[in-house]
């Protein structure tokens, strides 16, 4: 099956500006791709994720794969959706945030071998170009009344109005397809279903742009759909927080719950974009029990992000929470330290390195709230050391009721 049918069959194609176009390009030659992203945060959640998803699948079909990080439209912000204008990061914070992002998206792409994939700033072409060149050159061709008319917007107006500040991001996300047109032969730009309006606006401008310049460049767009609740709002976020990709923000166990979370309308298409099983072995699982199926798609998502440990111990950790009623030690899932350096090692050290809790500061909150036991007993003190010897014999720790394991020095 190519790329071109792949697609199609799992459903990862919603919009594109010439179907026809983009077919003829998968199917007869080797094309540059990319999707961007903007440093709002230090790190993706899986939401943000679908494109890399999709853009997994061009990689290993041949084509060369750019990641744009928007370095200088992260500092506009994007008003898609948005009720009110963002938080304006500081550079530093920007600065951050990318290399937090570079870190994820090797989850997805491959960036060495025959044909690595490409990460970019647009801080880089935008730091030279001058306010008076930028508008005479690229905002001459972009009509305000139509794009007030842009959905994008819609939410911005309806709420007090829109800052011409954030106006120019348009120009700028449509430039950025322009310039690595030039650059890398870029001819396809992909992106989630709610940044169709910024996506056709690079397409067109490249069109303008041919006209003016006589060139016959090739410009073509295609979004992925959206995972959004029953309610219409978009995924990645559960009522405990964004399902985070970064291992730093989220425990293993809560990422497996948070994917576990998923709407039942969702989950054939996150089978579809997060894992490669043939689609019909999807379909008969969702029929057969949709409690299997969440459960099935909730280790194979952890394991494709969080690794095959993490994946076994959230599964193990769920099963005990939710499916057993009595604990048991010696059923528990063993986590293994191994960074034993020193004679004794700080409790939280421990937790922390074996994946149990996420962060320290989600240790002393817990143990604040009386969340954390060590070998039955509440944990009350957060410096409390732990030897090699004991770790040797193993600690039994115990996070909320049910969540539990037991922890081996390697």
């Amino acid at each position: 099956m190519d790329l071109f049918e792949l697609l199609k069959e799992r459903n990862l194609i919603y919009q594109t500006t010439d179907e026809n176009a983009l077919k003829n390009m998968l199917k007869n030659q080797k094309i540059t791709v990319y999707s961007g992203v903007d440093p709002t945060a230090d790190s993706l959640h899986i939401g943000h994720c679908v494109p890399y998803t999709i853009l997994r699948r061009f990689q290993q079909a041949g084509h060369r794969v750019i990641i744009l990080i928007g370095g200088a439209t992260g500092a506009v912000g994007d008003p898609s959706g948005k009720t009110e204008l963002r938080s304006m990061l500081t550079k530093e914070a920007i600065d951050a945030n990318i290399e937090k992002i570079k870190e994820n998206a090797k989850l997805f792409l491959n960036f060495d071998g025959e044909n690595p994939a490409i990460i970019v700033n647009n801080a880089e072409w935008f730091k030279n170009y001058s306010y008076i060149d930028f508008m005479r050159e690229i905002g001459v061709h972009f009509n305000v009344n139509k794009m007030l008319t842009n959905e994008i917007y819609a939410k911005r107006l309806e709420n007090g109005g829109l800052t011409f500040f954030e106006m120019g991001y348009m120009l700028m996300q449509a430039y950025d397809f322009v310039y690595l047109n030039k650059l890398y032969d870029c001819t396809l730009q992909i992106g989630g279903a709610d940044q169709w309006g910024n996506i056709v606006a690079g397409v067109e401008l490249g069109r303008k742009l041919n006209f003016v310049n006589n060139e016959n460049r090739t410009f073509v767009a295609m979004t992925n759909p959206l995972l959004l609740t029953p309610e219409g709002k978009k995924m990645g976020k559960t009522e405990k927080g964004a399902i985070w990709i970064s291992k730093d923000k989220i425990s293993a166990f809560d990422f497996y719950q948070g994917i576990y979370q998923t709407p039942d309308s969702c989950v054939r298409l996150m089978f579809s974009m997060f894992t490669d099983i043939p689609m019909s072995e999807v379909d008969d699982l969702i029929k057969t029990d949709i409690v299997e199926a969440k459960k099935r798609l909730s280790y194979e998502i952890t394991k494709f992000i969080r690794g095959e440990n993490d994946a076994n111990l959230a599964k193990k950790m769920s099963e005990n929470l939710f499916e057993n009623t009595v604990i048991n030690k010696d059923n528990a899932p063993k986590l293994y330290f191994d960074n034993c350096n020193q004679n004794e090692v700080n409790i939280l050290d421990i937790l922390v390195s074996t994946g149990f809790i996420s962060s320290k500061g989600e240790g002393r909150r817990l143990i604040t709230q009386g969340g954390l036991s060590l070998d039955d007993k509440i944990l009350n003190d957060p410096n409390i050391t732990i030897s090699n010897e004991e770790l040797k014999n193993g600690i039994f720790v115990k996070k909320g009721k049910k969540n539990f394991a037991m922890i081996l020095k390697k």
